[in-house]
């Protein structure tokens, strides 16, 4: 282990990294380091020669370490350290020496990444007769060409494959993460919770402890749910929040922070970090303990209801049949699937670990595709009764049968239905069990649902033309850039506006 990898590894060990400050590319440090011998020794008026003779090196492997093409061990860079008049810890110092040395820098840890390496260009030598302006023109060029990169690749067949991969992962681990889980124990006893609903004065502690404010504004950007400003300490948020409860906004925007979230690469990190924010606001609003509480004495009482769950937490039907899904296979010893759909039919969010078998296209992909007319999820829209939830068993094509609860909420694109199921066999320990609504559902055979008859299509295909009420977010092309569907412009000219 060289001792740049030492000090990194005792860095990480003792000290959270600081999640505002990105971490450098591979070789970042060597490049600092050798800048600042570089530095140190032009000061002094040596030459690479005269460096090299005084520790006992050869000037070409002198000029790797300035060059950051190699690290120096310990006996070397205290024997260069001396030699210069300085002391390790100063040469190991994080910031380049001047703003010449930042520049170079960055185009050399530029000319070494992979987006560069794929154009096959050769590297430029930079050089003390590189002028700044030269250097400023390669980096800028670089990170053009970085952010087309970025664009190309967030398409919407990536997005789906990205999606496709994340919830394998979570069907993997149960939809359960035990470090998010223990992020969440750690900010609730930062504030001596106790028990009960969390409150929004403790949230509030809890971004407090954190470092940030909390500003509630009436001018939000208009593709944005909050805004963090990290050089001032600050969470915006709307001061018309459909809910009037902020408690899930700033959970999901500290998420970035407590779980060093840097800015996303693809559209895989993009997902991972969205299901982590909505994880870990979860995990805080719902604790783990106390919700395993609820949730095992209810099954006891062969009473499981999300009903409860979220009138015990004071959370939204949504986030806790989320966090029960959360903990169903790894505390409770139950496999689940859950599923949000719109009016319209479409499957917005969807997650098994119990088999049963969602509507997806060739690529296995869910999110877009229409759900059957006789599942839970789109039954519940055709009862009068929107205060109570809908239990109902659906008779699959498979042969297996399911029995799922579903309650609708409102939202701006219309109604969703939100849908939590099992398989018959675990059905003994849910309230609403004795249900006597049932389907039978034949999907993705056509004719159960989706095929009119022989005599309607006759009558009516040539006639119809309807208008689509699917949500147009699912129908757009994704939209591109660092965190898909933010306007940075807006979003910085926001910042400017309220610093």
């Amino acid at each position: 282990m060289t001792l740049l990898d030492s000090v990194a590894s005792l860095r990480s060990a003792g000290t959270p990294r600081d999640p505002a400050v990105p971490e450098s590319d591979e070789g970042g440090d060597a490049l600092t380091l050798g800048r600042r011998i570089r530095e140190r020794r032009m000061q002094l008026g040596l030459t690479l020669e005269q460096l090299a003779s005084a520790v006992d090196r050869a000037p070409s492997q002198l000029s790797a370490i300035e060059n950051g093409k190699r690290e120096p061990r310990l006996p070397l860079l205290r024997a260069l350290a001396a030699e210069l008049g300085s002391t390790v810890d100063e040469l190991l110092v994080d910031e380049a020496p001047s703003e010449r040395a930042a520049l170079e820098i960055a185009v050399e840890r530029a000319q070494r990444g992979a987006v560069f390496q794929s154009l096959g260009l050769q590297p430029i030598r930079v050089s003390k007769a590189t002028s700044d302006e030269t250097l400023k023109a390669i980096l800028g060029l670089h990170q053009e060409v970085e952010r087309l990169n970025r664009e190309r690749a967030a398409t919407p067949e990536e997005a789906r494959r990205a999606n496709t991969e994340l919830r394998a992962q979570m069907r993997v681990a149960g939809n359960y993460f035990p470090d998010l889980e223990r992020a969440a124990r750690q900010l609730l006893d930062s504030v001596g919770y106790g028990g009960g609903p969390v409150s929004q004065q403790t949230i509030s502690i809890v971004a407090e402890k954190l470092g940030f404010s909390l500003h509630y504004v009436s001018d939000m950007p208009h593709s944005t749910r909050s805004v963090i400003d990290r050089r001032n300490g600050r969470i915006y948020l709307s001061n018309n929040l459909p809910s009037r409860d902020a408690r899930a906004p700033i959970l999901r925007a500290l998420a970035s922070v407590v779980c060093g979230h840097e800015e996303p690469r693809s559209y895989g990190d993009f997902l991972r970090q969205r299901v982590e924010a909505n994880y870990l606001a979860g995990a805080v609003l719902l604790p783990e303990e106390a919700t395993v509480e609820l949730l095992a004495e209810a099954k006891r009482q062969r009473q499981i209801s999300m009903e409860d769950l979220r009138d015990a937490f004071g959370v939204s039907y949504e986030m806790a049949a989320h966090r029960f899904t959360n903990l169903a296979t790894e505390r409770l010893g139950l496999q689940v699937h859950f599923m949000k759909a719109h009016e319209s039919g479409t499957l917005i969010k969807a997650y098994e670990n119990d088999g049963v078998r969602f509507p997806s296209d060739a690529l296995g992909n869910l999110e877009g595709a229409t759900v059957c007319r006789n599942w839970t999820a789109r039954t519940i829209f055709g009862q009068p009764d929107r205060f109570n939830p809908w239990y109902q068993y659906t008779d699959m094509a498979s042969g297996g049968t399911y029995w799922c609860t579903s309650r609708v909420e409102k939202a701006k694109e219309g109604w969703y239905s939100v849908s939590v199921g099992v398989r018959f066999e675990d059905v003994k320990w849910f309230r609403g069990r004795e249900t006597q609504h049932r389907s039978q559902s034949f999907c993705p055979d056509e004719r159960c649902c989706r095929r009119a008859s022989s005599e309607l299509t006759r009558k009516w295909e040539a006639a119809a033309w309807p208008e689509a009420a699917t949500p147009t977010s699912l129908l757009a092309a994704l939209p591109v850039g660092t965190f898909p569907g933010v306007d940075n412009n807006e979003v910085y000219e926001f910042l400017e506006s309220h610093e």
